[in-house]
């Protein structure tokens, strides 16, 4: 008897995927939920488990082929079969075509400056409240630290490479994304002073309990969640044929990871009900499965809504895609130094606070301008108010 090994679903609106490595040959004993192969689609890479213990008798499916989901990628017989001649198929990858270098120079190539962190300016000498100690800067939240496996910029100079299909995937997704979706983008500043002083004061204890870096990534997935609850229509998806829409009642949260291969988006499940310190477990362990290529489907399915902390290279806004199945995502600016008018009572003056642009792109279909704005608002009421618990 034999055992026919298919495609799988591999998540939400996920039609195909591409094999791009065979993990046994023909004539190979396979063990059951053995890896089997790997395949890439535009949400995530991943392998494929052997459905039965056997010998692979045929790989009907080579590397670098697309196949839809339910496709037959191989057979498996009984232990004792034997494998028929020619049963592999395979398509060579085609090898990166490399423009001509240029002849070495002995003068050394300039290298980019590293981001040095922003320096601190004392404050202006006007009223303002009590000084606190110097805040540290602002570190890197591990979601992008997967650029540091990126080859340099200087050795892409003059070089052409295949396409990754991880970039390719995404890239052909959210192409799509644009042409079914109306989307616009709405912009707020928050002063996230008090959020970003409740995170340091915790984070050094953070790090001694639980053994990883707390980001201030968590703080604003919080804040994003809890403000969807009271605003569902950000929370929603509208069907491709504009005929129904769902409200969702549950909080599932993406957040965009920059690895070598593309970004890839894990999905902080319930996020609305969790603390701070929940989300950060999620967000720490997703974030290392994407670095590890270790996401399973079920990983990257089912995000409700999406956030991404486009500030942590230092960007302050961005126009963001709204990611296919969703109708809202939220960037995350960088926090910059600046004077600002501060109230006290009926007083105001002038102090120097941490300034976050906050960025919703949604899709007109479903989202108003003025929805965008009360959601906006919202989440920029409890960054401000920053009445998270304190996780000392």
């Amino acid at each position: 008897m034999t055992i026919s090994v298919t495609l799988p679903a591999l998540g939400e609106s996920v039609t195909e995927g591409t094999v791009t490595r065979w993990l046994k040959q023909p004539g190979e004993h396979v063990q059951e939920d053995e890896p089997l192969l790997e395949v890439s689609t535009d949400k995530v890479d991943t392998e494929i488990p052997a459905p039965a213990t056997g010998i692979l008798l045929t790989i009907v499916v080579g590397e670098d082929e697309t196949v839809e989901v339910g496709a037959e990628l191989a057979v498996i017989g009984p232990p004792d079969a034997e494998p028929s001649a020619a049963t592999a198929v395979t398509a060579a990858p085609a090898a990166p075509v490399t423009a001509p270098q240029p002849a070495p120079s002995s003068a050394p190539v300039a290298q980019p400056p590293a981001a040095a962190p922003m320096p601190h300016p004392a404050p202006a000498p006007m009223p303002a409240p009590a000084p606190a100690a110097a805040p540290a800067p602002r570190p890197i939240p591990a979601a992008a630290t997967a650029t540091a496996a990126a080859p340099p910029t200087a050795a892409l100079r003059g070089h052409t490479a295949a396409v990754p299909r991880l970039r390719k995937a995404v890239g052909d997704s959210l192409k799509q994304a644009l042409l079914e979706q109306a989307q616009l983008t709405s912009t707020v500043e928050a002063d996230a002073t008090g959020l970003l002083r409740l995170w340091r004061r915790t984070a050094d204890g953070y790090m001694a309990r639980e053994g990883f870096a707390l980001t201030p990534l968590p703080f604003f997935v919080l804040a994003a969640a809890q403000a969807l609850k009271a605003h569902p229509v950000i929370n929603a998806r509208i069907d491709t044929g504009g005929a129904t829409i769902t409200y969702y009642d549950t909080e599932n949260v993406g957040i965009t990871v920059d690895t070598d291969q593309g970004p890839v988006t894990p999905v902080v499940r319930g996020a609305g009900d969790l603390t701070v310190s929940g989300i950060a477990r999620a967000v720490h362990d997703l974030t290392d499965h994407a670095l590890a290529g270790r996401l399973t489907p079920a990983d990257v399915a089912g995000a409700t809504f999406t956030v991404s902390d486009t500030g942590t290279r230092g960007a302050l806004f961005d126009t963001l895609i709204v990611p296919p199945h969703q109708a809202a995502i939220l960037g995350v600016g960088a926090a910059v130094r600046r004077p600002a008018v501060v109230q006290d009572g009926d007083e105001e003056f002038i102090g120097v606070r941490e300034l976050v642009h906050l960025s919703l792109s949604y899709d007109h279909r479903l989202v108003d301008g003025a929805d965008a704005a009360r959601y906006l608002t919202t989440v920029k009421k409890i960054v401000e108010a920053a009445a998270f618990e304190d996780i000392r």
